[in-house]
């Protein structure tokens, strides 16, 4: 009868040798478990220490050269050497490149998402190309978008301005709003299509619909590429060039935040240097509110949710 016991496993019964095998795995789990934990831990903790290293290198060396008077002037004669001056052409030259490159690219990557979205076929050849081709696009290197708008800007006559960095710009911030507003329509539920087919309703009328339920995600995406954009200096290094003055027409050229940067770095003079970190820490704070206000009008729309 002890051997049909332990042989159908009755309560009670199980060998020594079973019992010890259970307790191996369940040490061999908890260890991984603790191995996992310890491994995301160390994780979070260097990528927290880099950027709190990141952060206290910009402002303590940014911080005391930071004036109001360099927020709200142009640089002024001498001001490469040490002398007075601020940086508002840089402020707003970044402002309006990373405000017209996202309008633009807004131009483009809205109707590329409707389409494969709500009017082409799900899992189509031709659906799945454009996400391989923005894929591709998403990866290529900055640097790569400012040598193509140069490029194009010699074979067209242009000159460096406003209006060629912008669309070297938008060129760079076309597959990253578009890839980041095609996951967030994807992540709505497939029935809201069918029911508003159901009922009736035109493509269009269902796309307006998913653009509706996706507005949440679409602004976070939008401000986050207007982040992308006012922090990158490749694309404008050589297509928008750099001037000391406000630009009034999109002919004319324009300064940015991180070209202000690069150049006032690469002086021999200190505090001209120590000017580079404080742009960098303006450059910083606009960047983390955009991505604060990210989060909060996401928080904000997501109430439109079905």
């Amino acid at each position: 009868m002890s051997h049909l016991r332990i042989a159908t496993g009755a309560p009670g019964t199980a060998g020594p040798g079973l019992g010890s095998a259970r307790q191996s795995n369940r040490r061999r789990r908890k260890l991984e478990a603790g191995m996992a934990k310890g491994l995301m831990l160390t994780c979070t903790g260097i990528i927290t220490g880099s950027l709190l290293l990141i952060l206290w290198s910009i402002v303590s060396k940014g911080l005391p050269s930071l004036s109001w008077e360099m927020i709200t002037s142009i640089p002024g004669g001498g001001f490469y050497i040490g002398k007075g001056g601020g940086i508002l052409n840089a402020i707003i030259g970044s402002i309006y490149i990373s405000l017209g490159s996202v309008a633009l690219a807004l131009l483009v990557s809205v109707p590329v998402v409707l389409y494969i979205n709500a009017y082409a076929q799900s899992h189509s050849v031709l659906v799945n190309f454009t996400r391989l081709v923005f894929d591709v696009l998403f990866g290529i290197p900055s640097i790569v978008y400012g040598a193509f708008g140069f490029t194009l800007m010699v074979a067209l006559g242009l000159r460096a301005s406003l209006w060629a960095g912008i669309l070297t710009v938008a060129l760079m911030v076309i597959p990253i709003l578009t890839r980041a507003m095609d996951e967030v329509f994807k992540l709505a539920p497939p029935e809201l299509s069918d029911a508003t087919y159901s009922l009736g309703a035109t493509r269009w009328e269902t796309a307006k619909v998913l653009l509706r339920q996706s507005v949440s995600g679409i602004v976070t995406a939008i401000l986050l590429s207007f982040g992308r954009a006012i922090g990158d200096a490749a694309t404008v290094l050589f297509t928008a060039g750099y001037t000391d003055s406000i630009p009034t027409s999109l002919g004319q050229p324009a300064a940015t935040l991180p070209l202000a940067i690069f150049f006032q770095l690469g002086s021999p003079i200190a505090e001209v240097r120590n000017r580079a970190y404080a742009a960098a820490v303006i450059l910083t704070v606009i960047v983390l509110i955009i991505s604060l206000a990210g989060k909060y009008f996401g928080k904000r729309l997501s109430r439109y949710k079905v």
